[in-house]
Order: C-alpha cells, then structure tokens, then sequence
C-alpha cells in the first residue's frame, strides 16, 4: 500500500516529484471518452521509465498464440488492444536543450486530475538552457466531441532574460506496444503531410494472418501559438510543424495544439476518413480552447449531477469513490454499442484490452443505477450481436449451443491460457444472470423476451453437453473448470459454476414458457430437451460439508492444508509477486471470491446464518489479489451485520488504485472493479435490493462517517438516498411516485 496523491474531494493532486512512481501517476491521470484514451504521459517526452500509452476504443490486433504443447481448440490468436500513433506528442527545445524531466529537476512540481470537469494539468518550474521558465500543461479528452483532444501550454520566462522557444507538434507512428512480441510495430503509413499549423497523418494496421479486421486511423493536429511558424517535416514515420519564438523576461507564450482521430470503424474509406479530418478541424477551427472545453465541462456536470455519491466524514472515502465513477465513466457511457468495458480500459495494455466477465458481473449493475438503462441495455446486445463467435467457441470444445469467450474483441474466444480459455466456464452463467439482473431492475422485458431468450437457450445448451452424470452420486457434475478463484483451477465442482449451470437451466425453462410463439418456434426448444435440462436442475450436485455447515469451493478444497492468512509473513504478500504457481494452486489461498460471489449474486436465497457461516470460514483464506474480491466481501459482510469488516473491504476497494494496494497500479487502473466501491455503498450500506419489482433499503451509516447521499435511478426515476447519524431520507428527485421498503416499512414517495 502506497499512497502517491493528496487527498481531496474532486481532485487526484500531487507535488512531489518522484520518478520512481512515474508510471504509477501515469495510470491515475489517465483520461478517456469511450472512443479514445491515453496515460497520463509527458506529451513533451520523458526519457526514463514510461509508458506512453494512446488507445483506440475497438481498434485491436490479432497477435499469433504461442504455446509449448498445442492443445486442440486453442484460440489461434491472442487479441489486443495495442498501442496507437502518438499524437500527444511535442518536443520543446530552449535556447536549443530539449525539454526532459528526466535530465532537469523540477520544482514547484504538481500534477492535478480535476475529476469534476475532466481536465488533466502539470506545471513545474525548470532551469534550461540558462534560462528559468514555468510550464503549465492542460490537456482534457472530450466527452462531447469523440474525436477531440485538446492540449494546452503555457510558457512564462521566470529569468531575467529573453529565452528562444522552439516547439515541434507532432503525429509519431514510430510506436511499440511493451506486450508486443520480438518488438513488434503495428502500424503501416498510408498518408502524411503538414503545412503551417496542420499536420496529419493516415495509418493501418499490419497485415494479420487470421482474416480479423484491419483498421485504418486518420489524425489531424491544428496548432493555435503565438510562436511563429518556422518550418514543416514529414519524416519516415511522423509528421511535425515547428514553431520558434523568443520570450522576454516576464512575459508569456502559449501553444494549444487540438487533435480530431476518426477510424474506419466509423469511415468506410480512407476518403472518408481524411474528408472527416478536414471537416470537422475547420468546424472547430474558430472556437477557442474555452469554448471547446466549455461543453465537456457541462456533461461531466450533467453526469455528476446523476451519480454523485457524496460522503461527510472521510476524505479519503469521498475521493475514492468518485476516483472510480470518473474513471469507469471515462471508460464507458454506453454511447457506443459496439463497445465494452477492459478490465484496464484505456490505462494500460495489461488484459490487452478487452472484453472479459467483468463487465456483466460487476459493471451491468453499476451502470443500472448510475445512468439510463440504454447503457446495460447496450452491454447485453454486445453479447447477443456476438452469439455467432459463442457458437464457434462451443464447437471448438465439441460442445453444443454457445460457449461465450473469457477474453474477446468479436466474439471469438482470443485467450492463450489453457485454465482461463477452456475451463473457467463460469462466464457463460455471469452473462445469463445479468440478463436476469437487467430485467428485474428496470422491469423492462423486451430483452429477455426476444434476444436474450436466444441467448439464455444456447447457454443453457452448452450447460446441458458440459455437465456428465454421475452414476457413483446420482448427480450431475462439471468436472475441469476453474472458478473465480483462479489460484484452484482444473479442479472438479466449483460450487459456484455449479450454482450458475442449475440456475441458469431453470431461468431459461421458466422464460422459455414466456416467450411469444414466433419466437420459441425460432429457438426450436424440443420436449426432451427441456426434461433433460429439467432433470440436471434437479439432479446438480453442489458441494457441501455438514460438518462446518459450509459450501466447499470445488471437491478437493476441505482437503487442502487451512492455514488463515494471518498466518503468511508479510514480505510473502502479494503471493502472485512471491510464490510459485505451483505452491499457490496447493495453497487454501484465495484469490477472490468464489462461493462468497454466488452468496452475493443470490443474496437473498441464503439465510443469514448460511452466510455468516461462509464468509467467516472463507475471509480467513482469502488474500483478494483480485480487484474483484474486496467489494464483494464486503456486501456480504454488511448483509450479515459485520459492519467495521464492510467498511474496512469498501476502503480497500475505493481505493485500490490510489493507495497501490496490489503493487500494480503502474500497469493500468482496475477499471472493471472500481464499480466495486458503488455497489458497496449502494448494496451493502445502504442495504439496497429489488424484489418483486420493489425497491428495499436497510442503511446502517459507517461509525467514522458523519453522512453518506447518493442518487439512484430506477424504472425512470431519480431517487436520492441520505443516511446520516439521525437516519435515512429518501427523495423522489424526479419521475412517478413510487412506493419503497426502508427498513421494513412502506414508504410512498411523491
């Protein structure tokens, strides 16, 4: 744990310089709109450790699998989402030595990321060239504009004497992913020019072997300065318009450099790409930087005004908790359907940036309380418009019905791990049960009724091969999958994918009975079918130990030597940066929640001794080198009334990125998990369910808290929720008036 920024309500600030942790506040400044994203980077170069990371939303390459032994069915490729052209980047040079925080020491250093308006500014003091000079960087990434990204820079001569300014916009194609192999480059130039205060240049991805989409990316960089051109170049692999000027002492210089990216995910040509370019550059060519910030500025507000979580009593808290909103809104607002959430976004090229469980598993239920039910609505048709590649994933496994791939840019499984790619199968059921979620939240059923029927039937499918009846038991069983808990994988009946196959087989039998009759002739459910899927419903084996009273993770966990945690020395943790694979799989470790994420996803189906018994005998082998785990602990544990360990999970979860809980955040953000600090305070707090269609809330308030409020949508409603050492109020903020349960009673709001 390492905290490396001060603590505020709306703002991420630090002013000390400190190289060591370079990468890890280029992960916490990063800035996104959905459609594109970079690290917070020094846009004038760094020549130590750094990662400039610039990515595409949708924009990925198919990376060949390489693997010892080839095993049948292995995905060919490994997809990723790689590194773009840097756009980002200008070179200054002062009295003719180039700016590098890597040769000069900065003082009055600070790094600010305004979460409120989505800004992202640095300024320092350096001494170069003999000359003294304060620089202060702006940049922002629009919210409104998908293809805008504006940078701003200020010069101010703090010496006695003039300073010769000499300033290099460029667009660099000379660009490596760090998870490339045999340092691969990716990008193939098709155009390039500059001239005066433009420059532009159109790139494709390499050829690839595997027939996947190549794409073509356009960029064009408008300079606005007070410098004065000094000459263009178009080089082998950039292109750069160079502006020189003089500084007097005292005086000013400013330099805004405004990028538009458009790609043939939304051109059909490279035509159509460059005429884009041009369009929209001279669009915005009268507009100031102010008034392109301006619009940005007010949906940031717009969005705040829907979500804000506000918390009295503990900074550290309040920052967290809108730390993660920021960044998962920058990740994804639901205003592309094509797209989806990476576990890292655009943060970091860990994960490879793609799609993984995360999203139905923890960010559906997020966004169905945070924005309008369009945006969960668009995450389900991801899937159901991607069931072609869930259907060839099956067939590679001689499987029937859809297998939905681990890890995916096109539906097609693109993941090299044996245990991940064919084993952790538990994903097939997250997807079905967030359609499940979706429905009884907005009480919308459309879906569930038409695409997600079909999607439900050919899961259901894939159950009902993937299972095998024991004789010995008289039970069906799913031996040879991986939880969760990816520190037990290969093993047999995890209690968890057990859990999801039943349900999932009983979900769809009860929607199968609901669908219109054009639709279930299309599905083409015969009567054997539903018997058999009805006998595994009823047959599923699922572990238990009558003597602790507990749900085993999988068959073999009870037999493992239980030694807690506790018992670990300390400088062994994290196990993943100090063990074996070898001792962790033999270990009783767990890595996240396993039988504790069943608990959670059918909360009200267990009693509250069932769930006691469970999170105590399993919170003292869990080590939550997940980002994933810690929330979900936490829910259950507010659910059972352990509030001091609820607070302490919540903590841990607003927080992991910020405080470097696991040694990690230098690789990218835990997008997908940062969802985990809402659902703490809206599920677990505030106690919120939905049964039969009715909100329920039994808030408890945190003992160092002095208040908590947030806002809540539901079925075209704003509610807000305020729990504070008096009690909890609850508002109708806008919509029809609703009755609610809180705390066991009916409560009408008007």
């Amino acid at each position: 744990m390492k905290q490396t920024f001060e603590i505020a309500p709306w703002h991420v600030t630090t002013t000390k310089w400190s190289p060591e942790d370079k990468r890890i506040q280029e992960s916490i400044t990063s800035l996104a709109n959905e459609n594109l994203g970079m690290r917070g980077f020094f846009e004038e170069g760094y020549s130590g450790d750094t990662l400039e990371g610039v990515y595409l939303g949708g924009v990925w390459f198919p990376d060949k699998t390489r693997v010892g032994w080839w095993k049948n069915g292995y995905p060919q490729y490994f997809g990723k989402m790689i590194n773009a052209v840097n756009f980002m980047k200008v070179i200054i040079k002062v009295n003719g030595e180039q700016l590098d925080l890597a040769k000069q020491t900065p003082a009055d250093f600070k790094l600010d990321l305004d979460m409120k308006q989505g800004i992202f500014t640095r300024s320092f003091t350096v001494e170069i060239g003999g000359a003294k000079l304060g620089f202060s960087f702006e940049r922002f990434v629009s919210v409104t504009q998908k293809e805008l990204v504006g940078q701003r820079i200020k010069i101010n001569n703090l010496g006695n004497s003039e300073a010769k300014i000499e300033i290099s916009s460029m667009i660099d194609a000379d660009v490596y992913n760090e998870d490339a192999n045999y340092d691969e480059q990716f990008w193939n130039i098709l155009d390039k020019k500059a001239d005066g205060d433009h420059a532009e240049l159109v790139s494709m991805t390499k050829k690839n072997d595997f027939g996947t989409p190549r794409f073509t990316v356009g960029m064009k960089s408008t300079t606005k300065t007070d410098l004065s051109h000094k000459e263009d170049r178009v080089n082998e692999k950039s292109v750069e318009n160079i502006f020189e000027g003089t500084i007097a002492a005292g005086q000013e210089a400013e330099f805004e450099k405004r990028t538009i990216v458009a790609t043939s995910r939304d051109f059909e040509s490279e035509s159509a790409i460059t005429n884009y370019l041009d369009e929209l550059s001279s669009a915005l060519d009268s507009e100031s930087f102010d008034d392109l910030l301006a619009p940005h500025i007010k949906e940031w507000a717009r969005r705040w005004e829907k979500s804000d979580v506000e918390i009295d009593g503990d900074e550290g808290a309040q920052q967290g908790i809108r730390f993660n909103l920021f960044q998962l809104f920058s990740t994804y607002y639901g205003q592309d359907y094509r797209l989806n959430i990476s576990p890292k976004g655009f943060t970091g090229e860990k994960y490879g940036g793609a799609t993984y469980w995360d999203t139905e598993a923890y960010c559906i239920p997020v966004y169905l309380g945070v924005a309008n039910p369009e945006v969960a609505r668009n995450l389900l048709m991801y899937r159901y418009k991607q069931l072609d590649g869930a259907f060839i994933n099956a067939q590679r496994q001689g499987l029937d019905g859809a297998l939905f791939p681990m890890v995916t840019f096109n539906g097609i499984e693109c993941h090299n791990e044996w245990e991940i790619t064919f084993e952790e199968i538990h994903r097939n059921g997250d997807i079905a049960y967030a359609i499940y979620l979706y429905t009884n939240y907005t009480g919308d059923r459309s879906y569930v009724l038409h695409e997600g029927a079909e999607v439900l039937t050919e899961i259901s499918r894939f159950w009902a091969d993937r299972v095998h009846y024991s004789q010995a038991k008289n039970k069906y069983m799913l031996h040879a999958v991986t939880g969760p808990d990816e520190y037990d994988n290969n093993v047999n009946n995890d209690w968890y994918t057990n859990l999801l196959c039943r349900w999932t087989l009983q979900y769809t039998l009860d929607i199968l009975d609901q669908v219109d009759p054009e639709v279930a002739e299309k599905l083409n459910v015969t009567e054997d079918e539903k018997r058999k899927w009805k006998g595994i419903v009823d047959n599923m084996y699922l572990p238990y130990d009558p003597e602790k009273k507990i749900f085993p993770e999988n068959d073999g966990f009870m037999d493992k030597d239980l030694t807690p945690v506790s018992e670990i020395p300390s400088d062994q943790l994290p196990l993943n940066q100090h063990w074996s694979w070898d001792k962790i799989l033999r270990s009783p470790y767990v890595k996240q929640g396993d039988v504790i994420q069943g608990l959670w996803d059918f909360i009200d189906d267990f009693s509250k001794e069932e769930k006691k018994r469970n999170f105590d005998f399993y919170e003292q082998f869990t080590v939550h080198e997940s980002s994933l785990s810690a929330s979900v602990y936490s829910i259950i544990a507010a659910d059972v009334g352990y509030e001091d360990k609820a607070v302490e999970l919540y903590e841990r979860s607003a927080r992991l990125d910020l405080d470097n809980y696991n040694n990690d955040t230098a690789d990218g953000l835990h997008i997908t998990s940062m969802t985990g600090s809402w659902l703490d305070i809206v599920q677990g707090f505030a106690g919120m369910r939905v049964r039969n269609g009715e909100l329920h809330y039994a808030p408890f308030l945190p003992k160092k808290w002095n208040s908590y409020k947030f806002r809540q949508n539901f079925r075209d409603r704003i509610l807000e929720v305020k729990v504070d050492k008096n009690g909890t109020d609850i508002k109708l903020i806008s919509g029809d008036p609703i009755t609610i349960d809180l705390a066991g009673k009916k409560l009408e709001l008007k």
